[in-house]
């Protein structure tokens, strides 16, 4: 047995990072300092997006996407059950309707056909937004939602937490990096420590729209500006002084801290070469795999490979057998739809066989980029050594 434990996950700190974090603790700003601007800039242009909002975690920049399209208690939103319950959740916190349309069983991405189904069984103008997530890294086609989207009125937020640094290819022949703006309204990252980029907690939002972009900057901190220029109160209060501000909606406190941003500017710059390291990691384990008639890995080109899932009937039996040799692999995802929050609604077994046929097969191997190559012989040796009893 290996002596030391390999996680399916996990962050790598290197000595820059470290230092750019006491460097900010050293500095006059450990909130609300230059390092959140800076961030963002340089977030959005590997993104390849014109605007970034940063943010205290993935889940605030979801609610606050909800919240800049007036999703409300009135809104109805198509979503995965494959995903973490943020992706739903953020429809809720609004006060809207959650619909789970099924998956495609070969993507296991929300399902274009399914998602068009659902909404010409409804008059137009029923649905409100779709909410596609780019799991496990494999970038969902938004070229092809956003014509849906376009034709039954809805907006596009693009979870893209797995996949930064992903791509699809569009019908122009080009790769469309995930989260770049061209055709999702809003787009969400997360930098939490299993994420390609790790603040230990953190968000951002990226946009083209720039509508959208000064509302999310509003919402993120209070509903508060102190821009004199954008003041809806008469002159003469605006007048008072140089601390004048004003609060123009319920916002909230969903701030990210220069520290955190000192952090990931330090990690952004190790990026593309983290992502190809798990690109080279995934090639290992297809290879690995491929004369399996019992293993199913999941590998579609653009992939930017946040997880590693493979498919196997014997699931539980594999995953007590890797944890009883210090691997510990874990399951994404407990469908949402099954979640006793959203079965009080009316979603229930049986509604989304694909999804469901998902999870019982679903098991998400160690993927990080600090993955040394004894270690992952180690986990490939272990679950071919368990498939050959």
């Amino acid at each position: 047995m290996n002596s030391k434990a390999i996680p399916y996950g996990r962050q790598t700190i290197t000595e820059g990072d470290i230092e750019a974090v006491v460097s900010i603790l050293r500095s006059d700003f450990l909130t609300q300092g230059p390092s959140i601007a800076a961030f963002e800039e340089k977030f959005a242009n590997y993104i390849g997006s014109k605007y970034a909002v940063a943010l205290a975690n993935g889940t605030a920049a979801l609610h606050l996407c909800a919240m800049a399209l007036n999703v409300n208690e009135k809104s109805r939103v198509i979503t995965t059950s494959i995903t973490f319950a943020a992706s739903a959740n953020c429809v809720r916190y609004c006060g809207g309707e959650v619909f789970f349309a099924d998956i495609d069983p070969e993507t296991f991405l929300l399902d274009i056909n399914k998602v068009r189904a659902l909404l010409e069984k409804h008059p137009k103008g029923y649905f409100q937004g779709i909410l596609p997530v780019d799991f496990a890294g494999n970038t969902v086609n938004l070229e092809a939602f956003r014509k849906l989207a376009d034709e039954f009125g809805c907006w596009i937020i693009e979870d893209a937490c797995h996949a930064p640094g992903g791509y699809f290819i569009d019908s122009n022949n080009k790769k469309q990096k995930c989260g770049n703006g061209n055709f999702a309204d809003l787009a969400i990252f997360s930098f939490h420590p299993v994420k390609h980029i790790a603040t230990g907690e953190g968000g951002m939002i990226t946009t083209n729209n720039k509508a959208l972009y000064e509302k999310l900057l509003l919402l993120r901190t209070h509903g508060i500006t102190k821009d004199p220029g954008k003041y809806k109160n008469s002159t003469d209060e605006v007048a008072q002084g140089g601390w004048y501000y004003e609060m123009q909606e319920l916002g909230y406190n969903y701030r990210l801290t220069d520290i955190q941003a000192a952090l990931g500017i330090s990690q952004l710059e190790r990026a593309d070469e983290n992502l190809e390291r798990r690109r080279t990691i995934a090639r290992k384990y297809d290879a690995a795999f491929k004369n399996s008639d019992i293993i199913k890995p999941i590998s579609f080109e653009g992939n930017a490979y946040h997880l590693y899932v493979i498919q196997i009937k014997s699931r539980l039996a594999l995953y007590d057998h890797l944890r009883a040799n210090n691997i510990f692999p874990q399951v994404h995802y407990v469908p949402a739809h099954l979640m006793p929050y959203y079965k009080q609604f009316g979603h229930k077994k049986g509604d989304l066989p694909n999804a469901e046929a998902y999870y019982e097969k679903c098991l998400s191997i160690p993927m990080y980029h600090s993955l040394t190559d004894e270690d992952q012989e180690y986990v490939i040796s272990t679950i071919l050594n368990f498939i050959k009893k």
